[in-house]
């Protein structure tokens, strides 16, 4: 029985915990059955679905699906089924719809990673942000375990090697976004420290992810007075956020 046989064709949503927790995470690969509108019973307890609402998941379904097929080493793209779902968090300190994708190769080696947001607002940026570099999709197509995001005791000894950074997330800084030295400046807050993408080489990182004040996500990829700086009279910003989409590199 190929994976693709154990995969419901039909979309669905799913309650539960949070997607890092969750064990047997179910599909929710886009059904390539055409569909047609239906009136339904309205049930108590079951809220309608908005037609267009729906819609606009599907086609987020289907996008993310694409994007992480294709982040799939080519060699060994035809044995695995990605299929994507939304998740409901009943965790306090989790968003209320995560996005979960699910990575099953033929020899049994699988994994899943998760977006904290819904699936209609998942940009490309947001999936390489979190999707296992090359060799852990390697090793699980070889039926192998590997740990995907890695454990907080590898990251802890990761970071433990790195150098030591001048700021600290939610720190207030101003980034180099431009060519002007004096107007090419953009204020945020750092994220995450030592951010790195899943397309990247191995061992290399970025020492800081940025949100600016306007709402992109950018990194740093030197920890130089020239590239960032303190931003110590800069007006308050959005704070802190969780990791998510990269954007591009500070100047």
């Amino acid at each position: 029985t190929s994976p693709r046989d154990a995969w419901d064709e039909d979309t669905a949503e799913a309650t539960g915990p949070c997607p890092a927790s969750a064990q047997k995470p179910q599909s929710n690969r886009v059904s390539t059955r055409s569909t047609t509108l239906k009136q339904v019973m309205f049930m108590p307890g079951q809220p309608a679905k908005d037609p267009k609402a729906e819609a606009y998941r599907k086609a987020g379904i289907a996008r993310v699906e694409e994007w992480s097929m294709a982040l799939i080493p080519e060699n060994i793209r035809r044995d695995v089924v990605v299929a994507v779902q939304e998740v409901q968090c009943g965790d306090p300190n989790c968003a209320p719809i995560d996005t979960a994708i699910t990575i099953v190769f033929s020899s049994g080696g699988s994994g899943m990673v998760g977006i904290p947001m819904e699936v209609k607002d998942v940009t490309l940026d947001h999936v390489k942000s979190v999707y296992p570099p090359s060799e852990i999709l390697t090793r699980w197509a070889a039926g192998e375990d590997a740990d995907w995001p890695p454990l907080d005791e590898e990251l802890d000894l990761a970071e433990s090697n790195m150098p030591r950074l001048r700021f600290v997330p939610g720190q207030r800084v101003e980034c180099r976004v431009g060519p002007d030295p004096v107007t090419g400046w953009a204020t945020g807050s750092i994220v995450q420290l030592w951010y790195r993408q899943a397309d990247w080489p191995e061992g290399s990182w970025a020492p800081y992810q940025i949100q600016l004040d306007d709402g992109r996500l950018i990194f740093a990829p030197q920890d130089v007075e020239q590239v960032i700086r303190s931003a110590q009279q800069a007006p308050p910003g959005p704070g802190a956020a969780g990791p998510g989409s990269a954007g591009p590199p500070a100047w």
